[in-house]
């Protein structure tokens, strides 16, 4: 029990509001709301929003958290300030930066696909996190070659990852086969991209193929996802799915953050890329849809080497968001207070003066058409600040959220120009 020494004084209420920092308010900031202020006094009227009643409250939240670090706030004199004050407060947000370590990299397989060799991998991103890949490489190279980081989208998969941009062939598990038509148009990218002639490198993003989770109760199920089912896909996929908040809940107590670590796992994916021979570190592209979109979109913002970017079906500025475009989305796309300081064509624009694509799919359910429309114009005009509005295209597709073909031609050949 702590006891007041008899001289010591009784603080008084405003000197008790003052060291809480609310007697600058006055004193109504200690007063409960007026009757008038609370819900129960508006009528009830459907609102469409995923918050229900609460949306109103969140979206006057939102409005007075206005991105402060944006250089359209005009608090930046210059463009390169802005952009070293942003990937740094980006950084912060992110609590994941573990000590520097070797890759130290494995190969557990080696197969020939004719065109091309594709090595199954193992190197390390942490002291304590070993990450499987795949790397793609071109067979006949005369000189070091344009590589690309291929970052495999969502999907509601989690129990395949970067097997969703990699035709294996007669291996390809039987729940790919629909993923690869329904996501890709039948093309999984980074085998397409390996036939241009680009050292290609996909990796399991945290939570995704060889590092998701497997409860206690399906132990018995294995590792091995070769011998799955359909039916046993499908179970172990929606433990994976419910699991979501469970992962981010148990990061938070760990001090650290879900986008912290698969972003981390990107950029360190990079360092193991140009210590390859076979590649042209000078040459180097990203590109990603959905998930992989905004892996491609941060990956591009926090490492300079990346040259070019591409973004697909991923973009929007977050505000109409809050209304009706939560539910539609992953926990690995809330990043904590991110949107205090920036909106997402911010981050965009920590990639000027290199060169990036954004590829919207207007008929895509995830974000609102208003929003997606806003942000290829903010990035536009990003870029245009910057001096280099040349070096920023946007591209709209009428159709649902997907990567077709003919996306992926546009990209594939926007890659080619860009790391010529």
């Amino acid at each position: 029990m702590t006891t007041m020494h008899p001289d010591t004084p009784v603080p008084s209420r405003r000197g008790f509001l003052t060291t809480l920092g609310l007697a600058a308010l006055g004193p109504s900031a200690a007063q409960p709301a007026s009757a008038a202020d609370l819900p129960l006094s508006a009528p009830l009227q459907p609102n469409g929003a995923d918050l229900g009643s609460l949306w109103p409250t969140v979206q006057k939240l939102s409005e007075s958290n206005r991105h402060s670090d944006s250089f359209l706030a005009g608090r930046f004199a210059t463009f390169p300030e802005f952009q070293a004050a942003a990937r740094a407060t980006l950084l912060e947000l992110l609590h994941y930066r573990p000590a520097p370590v070797d890759p130290s990299p494995e190969v557990l397989e080696l197969v020939d696909c004719g065109e091309y060799t594709r090595e199954k991998i193992l190197f390390s991103t942490s002291p304590i996190l070993r990450v499987p890949a795949y790397v793609l490489i071109p067979k006949n190279l005369k000189a070091p070659a344009p590589a690309i980081v291929d970052l495999h989208s969502h999907g509601g998969m989690f129990l395949f990852g970067k097997e969703k941009v990699v035709d294996l062939g007669t291996d390809n598990h039987p729940a790919m086969v629909p993923y690869h038509r329904e996501n890709y148009e039948g093309r999984p990218t980074a085998t397409a991209l390996v036939r241009r002639g680009y050292v290609v490198i996909t990796i399991d993003a945290f939570m995704f193929g060889e590092r998701r989770i497997l409860m206690d109760s399906n132990l018995e199920a294995g590792w091995n996802r070769a011998n799955y089912s359909m039916e046993t896909v499908r179970q172990l996929n929606q433990i994976c799915r419910s699991k979501e908040s469970t992962l981010v809940k148990a990061l938070i107590l760990a001090g650290t953050t879900w986008p912290g670590i698969v972003f981390w796992d990107d950029v360190r994916t990079v360092d193991y890329l140009v210590s390859r021979p076979e590649v042209d570190p000078k040459r180097l592209g990203c590109v990603g849809v959905s998930m992989g979109g905004y892996r491609s979109l941060f990956l591009a913002a926090l490492d300079p080497r990346i040259r070019a970017a591409c973004v697909t079906g991923f973009m929007s500025t977050v505000s109409p968001m809050i209304r009706a475009h939560l539910d539609t989305h992953s926990w690995i796309h809330f990043l904590p207070e991110l949107h205090r300081h920036l909106d997402w064509p911010d981050v965009a624009a920590l990639t000027a003066p290199r060169s990036l694509l954004v590829q919207q799919c207007s008929k895509d359910g995830l974000f609102p058409l208003s929003g997606m429309q806003e942000s290829v114009e903010t990035i536009s005009t990003l870029f245009d600040r910057a001096g280099v509005r040349e070096r920023f295209t946007g591209r709209f597709y009428d159709t649902p959220h997907q990567f077709n073909r003919m996306m992926q031609d546009d990209a594939f050949a926007w890659l080619d120009r860009e790391l010529a």
